[in-house]
């Protein structure tokens, strides 16, 4: 199962970056043998603000044709990393080809594309920067990969 992180806006060199990096290239490895992966991460941008409308098809248009889509939001479901690991293995036995893990903006998402949204996840009660979700959200896939492998990385 392919998986794909859609975000709005662009992230520049710096540490996000190298961490995303860092966790992509470990999550492509350990989810090979899984049937996991690869992740690529697809950047859009409302050139022409015309706001979290634009900004959601955008991000539809990002995510591959038939994907589950996940969305990050505060107002979504907040899961154990086992929890999100089941998540994955069951979308990836049931036969899904792509997952798209949709993150928005600095106003967040539009209301309708929250609605497609097979699955709302947050990453806590807190909210976070749109640069730092990207990494916390590569970190707990390569996570999930490592508790499906049985890989020692997640201690519960």
């Amino acid at each position: 199962m392919r998986v794909d992180i859609c975000a709005v806006g662009r992230l520049r060199t710096g540490p996000e970056q190298t961490l995303i990096k860092d966790y992509q290239t470990r999550f492509d490895r350990t989810g090979r043998a899984l049937g996991l992966g690869p992740l690529s991460l697809t950047e859009v941008e409302d050139k022409k603000g015309g706001g979290m409308a634009a900004e959601a098809a955008l991000l539809r248009r990002a995510a591959p044709t038939g994907a589950r889509l996940c969305v990050l939001d505060e107002r979504g479901k907040t899961v154990t990393s086992p929890e999100f690991a089941d998540l994955l293995a069951t979308w990836r036995d049931q036969g899904v080809g792509d997952a798209a893990f949709l993150i928005g903006g600095a106003d967040g998402l539009h209301p309708d594309l929250r609605q497609e949204a097979d699955v709302t996840l947050s990453l806590g009660k807190m909210v976070w920067p749109h640069m730092l979700a990207r990494v916390m959200l590569t970190e707990q896939l390569y996570r999930a990969a490592s508790i499906l492998a049985g890989s020692p990385y997640h201690r519960s």
